[in-house]
């Protein structure tokens, strides 16, 4: 099969890289520094020189909370623009693809706090991220529709892997150097998903086609999390802030400002929680996936 990925030299799309290329597969990258195409999605139209069986769409902008209306907008020129200039190239060869796969996120649900939250829910991010991924997912799900081009969306939550980027790559470096607390004993439950799972079952969501939210099925807690990490970097397991204690904290990060490490707002998301429904992929994908509690290795 001859596959295109772009994104290959990110994190989740080095691992989906690593998993097809070990297969009977004809793998193409794209990216703007690294890989068999060269281009900066963001800028202009990608040429290619073959048509593809399968393309997964990884690249994206996302791990960074934005401050001014300019990186604001760079969220929309990445995620949004780019796919436009990657299904045009697309558009450019004479065979289209049978198959897209589009790497999206449970962010498009706007919510800090649920449970079992499904793909039937509502998309209400307000976000500059979530609203880039909604539109990306639009656009996407139109061509797909257009062009009679099976078309997959994965809405993935935080994900879990070797030397993870993001919220989880920064919990374990807070644990590493010894300031990560747990807040109320860590009780909130999360959805994570390993990606090395979501590598696994790639092939067969292209096949079928949908929108999936994929998760591990335990929904693990902070403290849970923070234990396994821990014990991976042979640390001591993270201390414990009370909730009365962390909402005086918070109430002094308001008045800081955005730059308080943290405040009302960030302390309701960590104490809430957030958990996503995968039974649709369990159902249609045969979706079996691996609790992060086991799975998971931090290197």
């Amino acid at each position: 099969m001859n596959i295109l990925i772009t994104g290959a030299t990110g994190f989740l799309g080095s691992i989906i890289y690593d998993h097809l290329n070990n297969q009977d597969n004809q793998i193409t990258t794209l990216g703007r520094l690294n890989g068999h195409v060269k281009c900066a999605l963001d800028k202009s139209v990608p040429r290619f020189n073959q048509p593809f069986d399968l393309v997964i769409h990884s690249a994206g902008k996302a791990h960074s909370v934005p401050t001014s209306e300019k990186e604001k907008a760079a969220f929309f020129k990445v995620n949004v623009e780019g796919t436009s200039n990657l299904l045009f190239g697309l558009e450019q060869i004479n065979i289209l693809p049978k198959s897209f796969v589009f790497i999206s996120s449970v962010a498009v649900y706007g919510k800090e706090s649920g449970l079992a939250i499904n793909e039937a829910e509502k998309l209400s991010a307000s976000d500059a991220y979530g609203l880039s991924k909604i539109k990306g997912e639009e656009i996407v799900l139109e061509w797909c529709k257009n062009r009679g081009v099976i078309c997959t969306i994965l809405r993935l939550p935080l994900i879990a892997g070797p030397n993870p980027p993001g919220n989880l790559g920064s919990m374990i470096k807070a644990i590493h150097k010894g300031y990560y607390f747990n807040i109320d004993r860590g009780r909130s439950k999360k959805s994570v998903v390993l990606a090395k799972d979501v590598a696994y079952i790639i092939l067969k969501a292209a096949q079928v086609g949908g929108v999936f939210n994929l998760t591990d099925g335990y929904h693990p807690s902070f403290k849970e999390l923070s234990k396994v990490i821990a014990e991976q970097l042979n640390k001591k397991l993270p201390r414990n802030i009370s909730g009365g204690l962390a909402k005086t904290f918070a109430r002094i990060g308001d008045m800081i400002g955005n730059k308080a490490p943290i405040n009302s707002e960030k302390l309701k998301k960590i104490t809430s929680d957030l958990t996503f429904d995968d039974s649709k992929a369990r159902k249609l994908l045969g979706w079996s996936s691996t609790s992060v509690l086991k799975g998971f290795k931090i290197k």
